[in-house]
């Protein structure tokens, strides 16, 4: 369950391509549960928000997929889609931090990809500290890691660092960090953050400036404008 193989691709992906292939992934396996045989850059742009351009271009750096005009095949689609995020690969992921989101993420049925196992569970508080949390036994973090190439970092921000240097000194290769905190890692260590206040943030961007999938939304509802503030703190008034 260690290192992930490093196989050569027939383009460098860009990480606005990386990001968005997930979205068309699950996309195109809606369309195979339905029974649908074909799907087109159109059809994948209208649900991704994007234009039927950047799908084609996106998409182009998987190999050859199909005749132009004709659409894909959903299933050779989803394959390839696959194997550029690495779903064929094997390894081992260990979370580090059980609390309301750690143990939020163990518990659901979406956290790990085809390929992906969870190898351990670490935290240092003693009343989580043995404790049994989908299936595994929670270890004490300050001490040994189990073999793995992913941590997933549920820590408070203090503790983001050093919990890294931890796992990097372990031999994980690749952190998926949730606290508000950027990190350093060394050369050849991959480092992806999850941060929703700054995801809200870049809706919200999106909503008042007319870009994105839902943009111009906040515009249409009379929302955005000098009126917002004044509405949010109403909202919040409510709440005293």
């Amino acid at each position: 369950m260690g290192a992930v193989t490093t196989r050569l691709r027939a383009r460098k992906l860009s990480e606005p391509t990386i990001s968005r292939l997930p979205i068309y992934q699950r996309i195109v396996e809606s369309w195979i549960a339905r029974g649908e045989t074909r799907i087109d850059s159109r059809q994948i742009g209208e649900l991704a928000g994007v234009t039927a351009t950047t799908v084609r271009r996106d998409l182009a750096g998987l190999g050859t997929l199909g005749t132009r005009g004709a659409g894909y095949e959903p299933s050779l689609l989803a394959s390839r889609i696959a194997e550029a995020l690495g779903h064929d690969l094997h390894y081992g992921v260990v979370v580090v931090g059980l609390g309301n989101l750690g143990r939020a993420l163990v518990n659901s049925s979406n956290f790990l990809i085809r390929g992906a196992q969870l190898s351990a569970l670490y935290d240092i508080d003693p009343a989580v500290v043995g404790t049994e949390i989908a299936g595994h036994v929670v270890e004490d973090f300050r001490g040994a890691i189990a073999p793995a190439t992913v941590g997933v970092l549920c820590v408070p921000s203090s503790a983001a660092q050093a919990s890294a240097d931890h796992l990097v000194a372990a031999g994980v290769r690749g952190i998926l960090n949730f606290a508000p905190q950027v990190i350093s890692v060394p050369l050849g260590t991959a480092v992806h953050y999850v941060d929703f206040s700054i995801e809200l943030q870049i809706l919200t961007y999106h909503l008042n400036n007319g870009t994105g999938p839902l943009g111009g939304v906040l515009h249409s509802l009379g929302i955005a404008g000098p009126s917002a503030p004044n509405m949010a703190k109403n909202a919040e008034a409510a709440w005293h």
